[in-house]
């Protein structure tokens, strides 16, 4: 009984074949409707299957050929039934397959061909997709083609987005962005509701000697990790931050050759299909912070390294070196100088101009090498005639001449008060950096047809000049003209330019116009309402997202300089109110505050930001828009900010 049925179904498939493959091409005439033709492509499929198992059968190119017409013939018999597209398909895979076995290029060829015609002859079929992804795959495999494989790959995700290939698409456009710098497709990193990659954005940084600020935008939130390498060898400790589900432009992607300061080179990176790397080459790493902002999202990294060891301070031992065994006639050792006749040179009288070598002479109880800070090195000879200190900088300059006096009183003996060494060097206020705020796109608060960002602009400029008249100190503006600056920039600004004062500029606002008034902020965590709506504003986002920047201050703060800022925001406010208590200019005192304002986030040294008026009033909108007002404002912030340099340089 078996043997029987075998031998009826070798007969079957005998006569099968013949009628599919060995009979000559059948006109398109033959096939007599829609069943005929379906039946038929069922047969094609079967002597293509019938190709692939068996040896001796596939074994001939011939054979091959035959299959590959019989699948013609359906679709020149219907080029527009609903087989079409898959007899097309189906020749891609068999001239594929063929090629695969017997190494022939036209095949190859005939592959491709027949794989695109499925998309350009039936756009939005089921397999158009497929035969996308297989075009995509030979050239990549087969004809070592990257970028024309990306194309084919592209095309599914840009018309095939419901696809059922679509997620390997992506997944192979990921790679080949990674392996060989070929830019995704728009539509794979714009959509961040859809899931898709988010785009890393040019690096921005700012770098001096022992200060680095380095800020990565993106095009959404993202997750990030850190890692510092510790030194191996001559390779100096690294830096490197991986942003998650990320991806980077080719064309950003090669490595940023620096050499400034701390910072040598930042290298950025497709580490994987979805990993963006930034790695920072940095000469060294003390420490560093790392913490996100939002709206627009991006990752701020301030790195800080070992600083250079100045000012230098030598200090000559209090009495000359005992002589040596006297010869027959000894030198005469050098008499001592008196205290009285040893003058001290104060820090004002040090111009920014200084040379780094300028000198200062101490009285010999002024300092001792006790009071030397223990990074200070010896860089400078002993004089035979007394105690010397050698001071090198150029950069600290004091506010006020009064030096002399505490020395004098030091050695008198009026007061056992101890003199820091910054009180007893004269090291002041010597560069101050102004930062009038908004600019550019960003108008800041707007009302009575004045525009913030242009009148703190004004403001700044007539202090700087107070600040070089009242103080000669170095003045800074973050902007001196009409453009915008990321807040993040403006403190990167000041670190870099080791700035010994931060003072930021703006204007207030409120929906109430009877709200009036000034007040001044410090750099703090806050649950102040009124406070936490004024920094929403000027960082350009939600209460909301200010009280996540809580979580982010706690951290840090803890390196800040909130007593600092506190002192300086004080004497400021004070001077203000002082100076503007009565009319024509006279303005309401809304006192000093504290509150997470971004553009403080980081800053070196005090930093503080006054808000000068309230532009929704009528009344303090009228003196914003008066130059005698804005001169005497400048001037009352120019004295306040010299109490506050004669505070720390000069007081008791």
């Amino acid at each position: 009984m078996n043997i029987r049925f075998f031998s009826i179904f070798l007969t079957f498939c005998f006569l099968f074949l013949g009628s599919v493959s060995l009979c000559p091409a059948t006109s398109p005439s033959d096939y007599n409707g829609k069943s005929d033709l379906q039946a038929h492509y069922q047969k094609a499929k079967f002597f293509y299957n019938q190709l692939k198992t068996s040896e001796k059968l596939g074994a001939s190119r011939g054979n091959w050929l035959k299959g590959a017409g019989n699948f013609r013939r359906i679709y020149l018999a219907e080029p527009k039934s609903e087989l079409a597209p898959a007899c097309l398909f189906m020749l891609g895979r068999l001239y594929y397959d063929a090629f695969k076995k017997f190494g022939e290029g036209i095949d190859l060829g005939e592959a491709i061909s027949y794989y695109r015609d499925v998309d350009t002859l039936f756009p939005g079929n089921t397999l158009s997709d497929d035969a996308l992804y297989a075009v995509g795959a030979i050239l990549l495999e087969e004809v070592h083609d990257p970028t024309r494989a990306a194309e084919s790959f592209a095309r599914i995700v840009s018309d095939y987005p419901e696809g059922d290939m679509i997620s390997k698409a992506e997944t192979r456009l990921k790679v080949l962005s990674q392996e060989f710098a070929i830019p995704l497709p728009e539509s794979m990193i714009s959509n961040t509701q859809m899931m898709n990659l988010t785009n890393v954005l040019p690096v921005k940084y700012w770098s001096s000697e022992d200060y680095t600020r380095v800020v990565v935008r993106t095009s959404g939130p993202t997750t990030y990790r850190e890692e510092l390498l510790e030194k191996v060898g001559h390779q100096p400790r690294r830096l490197y931050i991986d942003f998650q589900n990320s991806y980077i432009e080719p064309r950003f992607r090669s490595p940023i050759p620096i050499e400034d300061g701390l910072l040598k080179r930042v290298r950025t990176g497709q580490f994987s299909p979805d990993t963006v790397r930034i790695v920072l080459d940095i000469e060294s790493i003390s420490d560093y912070k790392i913490f996100s902002l939002p709206d627009p999202f991006r990752v701020v990294i301030d790195v800080r390294g070992q600083a250079k060891k100045t000012p230098t301070l030598t200090v000559a031992p209090l009495s000359p070196p005992p002589a040596p065994p006297p010869p027959p006639a000894p030198p005469e050792p050098p008499e001592p100088q008196k205290p009285e006749e040893t003058k001290t040179r104060v820090a004002s009288e040090i111009s920014a101009e200084a040379e780094p070598d300028d000198v200062v002479e101490s009285k010999p109880d002024q300092v001792t090498p006790q009071e030397v800070p223990a990074e200070v090195s010896t860089a400078a000879p002993v004089a035979e005639q007394g105690p010397i200190v050698v001071l090198r900088e150029n950069r600290k300059i004091a506010g006020y001449n009064q030096t002399n006096e505490i020395a004098e009183t030091q050695a008198d003996g009026k007061t056992s008060q101890k003199l820091s060494l910054a009180q007893q060097l004269g090291l002041g206020i010597g560069t101050i950096v102004i930062d009038p705020g908004h600019g550019g796109k960003d108008p800041g608060a707007m009302a009575f047809d004045m525009k913030e960002k242009d009148i703190v602009l004004k403001m700044g400029k007539r202090l700087a000049e107070h600040l070089r008249n009242d103080l000669s100190a170095t003045v800074i503006l973050t902007r001196d003209s009409d453009q915008f600056l990321p807040l993040e920039e403006r403190t990167a600004i000041a670190n870099t330019n080791a700035a010994d004062l931060f003072i930021s500029l703006h204007i207030n606002a409120h929906p109430s116009p009877d709200i009036r008034g000034f007040e001044t902020y410090f750099l703090n965590l806050s649950t102040n309402a009124e406070a936490m709506r004024v920094a929403a504003r000027e960082n350009a986002t939600t209460t909301h997202q200010m009280s996540d920047l809580q979580d982010i201050l706690s951290d840090i703060m803890k390196n800040s300089k909130i007593h600092e800022s506190t002192r300086l925001a004080e004497q400021v406010h004070g001077s203000i109110t002082t100076g503007l208590s009565e009319p024509p200019f006279t303005l309401k005192n809304m006192g000093v505050k504290q509150a997470p304002f971004y553009v403080l986030i980081g800053a070196d040294m005090p930093a503080i930001l006054i808000e000068l008026a309230f532009i929704s009033n009528p009344d303090d909108a009228k003196k914003l828009g008066d130059d005698e007002f804005i001169d005497k404002m400048a001037q009352q912030i120019s004295g306040g900010i010299s109490e506050y340099a004669y505070s720390i340089t000069a007081s008791l």
